[in-house]
């Protein structure tokens, strides 16, 4: 699986990479904008690497317009490894992947004025650079029905979820915010209507507004999902979208995460030791059972705390 998009995209992401599923989160970062998801995904199919032409420098560190600022790095070769390390990975696992998760955070875009190139984070240039247009719904149908076409040749077994972000973006008011995701629902029922067996839509915008109301759901700006909201959505996402033997897998690895992560107050005690034995047993019947879960990770960090202790 590859996720694509703002950062619900991401907090899917690290539940489904908790339980254990191959998937690659947003090799290019947090990307806000249908467009700028649309040319990560472009220029992965092109497989052509980021030079030293892709950089900007500004305010101390070397930035691409085409990656969130985790990438950005005050030497420009620290910076161009970070972004081809990801995309080279990310260009190898696309014909292949049979799922891709696309969450839209908003309409609006920034265009740089230099050359009309709609850009994935401004990276705090001067505003006067660019040009901010919201798209329609047209627009983005347009240039998403032209990409997923593309898509389906370069893997005929490929899905597509879209989702739509949760987070309010409430820089732009109350009003201006619903417009935009209003357009963003519309764009993507219009690629479920042309590509009906390849593309569904996840309700995660509609969960947290409309199920989870209280302030409980919420993190402290009041605009981001709390983790309790997360679980909630997780647990949503999985009742929609696994088997019941994936559910099944999942919670039994839950549990066994549980105890690979407990913290004891008394580490050297003789009750500690024989927890640790019985949970390296868990992990290896685990093995056993689900031969296809790589657990060279875990079983690396039982050794580790084991030779501490």
């Amino acid at each position: 699986m590859m996720l694509f998009g703002s950062c619900f995209s991401g907090e899917i992401g690290r539940k489904l990479t908790e339980h254990k599923f191959r998937v690659e989160i947003n090799p290019f970062g947090i990307l806000y904008n249908p467009l700028s998801v649309l040319f990560a995904i472009e220029r992965l199919i092109s497989g052509v690497p980021f030079t030293s032409d892709d950089l900007f420098f500004h305010n101390g560190l070397y930035h691409s317009l085409q990656h969130h600022g985790s990438f950005s790095s005050p030497q420009r070769e620290d910076a161009l490894q970070r972004m081809n390390d990801r995309f080279e990975q990310a260009v190898a696992l696309l014909p292949h992947a049979t799922l891709l998760v696309i969450t839209f955070g908003t309409a609006w875009v920034y265009r740089w004025k230099e050359n009309d190139q709609v850009v994935a984070n401004c990276h705090k240039l001067p505003p006067q650079q660019f040009h901010r247009v919201r798209l329609t719904p047209g627009e983005i149908t347009r240039e998403w029905e032209g990409l997923l076409s593309r898509l389906l040749l370069l893997n005929p077994e490929m899905q597509l979820l879209f989702t739509v972000s949760p987070v309010r973006h409430w820089g732009d008011g109350a009003h201006e915010n619903q417009l935009s995701k209003s357009i963003l629902h519309l764009a993507i029922d219009a690629l479920q209507r042309l590509f009906p067996q390849q593309v569904a839509y996840f309700p995660a915008y509609e969960l947290l507004m409309d199920e989870l109301r209280d302030y409980r759901f919420y993190g402290e700006d009041m605009l981001h999902p709390s983790s309790l909201a997360v679980d909630y959505i997780w647990d949503r996402f999985s009742l929609a979208f696994f088997s019941r033997e994936t559910q099944k897998v999942n919670r039994e690895w839950s549990l066994l995460r549980q105890a690979l992560e407990h913290r004891p107050l008394h580490p050297g005690s003789e009750a500690f030791q024989q927890f640790r034995r019985q949970t390296a047993e868990r992990l290896e019947a685990f093995a056993r059972r689900y031969p296809g879960i790589t657990l060279d990770e875990e079983r690396i960090q039982l050794t580790l705390r084991d030779n501490r202790l």
